[in-house]
C-alpha cells in the first residue's frame, strides 16, 4: 500500500526509517504545515505540501497515512479527524521490536526498534512506543500517549490518554497514570498519577497540575484541522526538488 507520513520533522523521519525496515509500506509523501519545506525532500522523500493536498489522496494512489507528530494530543486530533473523512491509518512496527502474541495494536500506532511489548498488553490508537521501552504484562498505554526511549513499566499498569512518560523512567506495577499527565525523566512513579499533572524526581513528586480540561486547549487545533482537509486543494506547477536535512 501507498502511503504518507504527516509530519516531516524528527519524528517522522523515524517512522519513515521504521516503514523502510519493514517493507510493509510504500511511502510516497510526507505533508507538512511549514511551507518553508514543502516541495523539498527529507531523507529522499518529497514533501508534497499540507493537509489541503489530502482530498487528492485517491488520485495519487495514496491508500493511507501514519501522524508522525511528537505532540500527543496534536497527533491525536489529527488521527480522529482524518477517520472522519475516510483515511485509513496505519501502524510503523520496528522488526527488531518484540511484540507478545497476545498484545493488542490499535492504529496509527508506532513501536520503535528494541521495545518490549509482553503478554496481554493493550495498545490504544496513536500511541509512541519509542526505543527500548519495556511495557510488562497486562498494561494498558492510552491512546495518544508517549511512552519514551528507556522506560520500565510493570505488570498491570494503566495510563489513560496522551499521557507523557519521559526517557528512563520507572512505573512500579498495578498504577494508573492520569490523562495528559507528565513523568519527568528518569522518574520512579511508586503510586497513581492524577491527571494533567506533572511529577519528577525519585520517588516521584507532583511539581505541577492544571485542572483546566486539556481538550479545550485543542478547540483551534483542531478547527485548523477541519478546515485544513475540507480545503480544495491548489494545482501546482512542477518545481525543482531539493535535499534539505532536518535536525532532530
Amino acid at each position: 500500500m501507498k502511503i504518507a507520513i504527516i509530519g516531516a520533522g524528527g519524528h517522522g523521519r523515524v517512522v519513515l526509517d521504521i516503514l523502510r525496515t519493514n517493507h510493509q509500506f510504500k511511502v510516497v509523501g510526507f505533508l507538512d504545515s511549514n511551507p518553508a519545506i514543502h516541495h523539498t525532500r527529507v531523507d529522499g522523500i518529497e514533501v508534497l505540501g499540507d493537509l489541503s493536498l489530502i482530498p487528492t489522496f485517491a488520485e495519487l494512489g495514496i491508500g493511507g497515512a501514519l501522524i508522525a507528530i511528537g505532540d500527543n494530543r496534536i497527533r491525536q486530533t489529527y488521527a480522529q479527524t482524518m477517520e472522519k473523512v475516510g483515511i485509513s491509518l496505519v501502524s510503523a512496527i520496528h522488526p527488531a521490536s518484540c511484540i507478545a502474541d497476545t498484545a493488542h495494536i490499535g492504529k496509527n500506532v508506532v513501536i520503535c526498534a528494541g521495545a518490549n511489548i509482553c503478554a496481554h498488553v493493550t495498545i490504544e490508537d496513536s500511541a509512541i512506543l519509542n526505543t527500548s521501552c519495556v511495557i510488562d504484562h497486562e498494561s494498558h498505554i492510552g491512546q495518544a500517549s508517549h511512552i519514551c526511549p528507556g522506560v520500565r513499566m510493570a505488570g498491570h499498569v494503566v495510563t489513560e490518554p496522551a499521557v507523557f512518560v519521559g526517557i528512563g523512567a520507572t512505573v512500579i506495577q498495578n498504577i494508573t497514570i492520569g490523562e495528559a499527565a507528565v513523568i519527568g525523566a528518569g522518574a520512579v512513579v511508586i503510586e497513581d498519577v492524577p491527571a494533567y499533572a506533572t511529577v519528577v524526581g525519585v520517588p516521584a513528586r507532583i511539581v505541577k497540575q492544571s485542572h483546566i480540561p486539556v481538550a479545550n486547549q485543542y478547540k483551534d487545533q483542531q478547527l485548523t484541522t477541519a478546515r485544513a482537509l475540507n480545503t480544495r486543494p491548489y494545482r501546482r506547477k512542477p518545481q525543482p526538488i531539493k535535499e534539505v536535512v532536518l535536525q532532530s
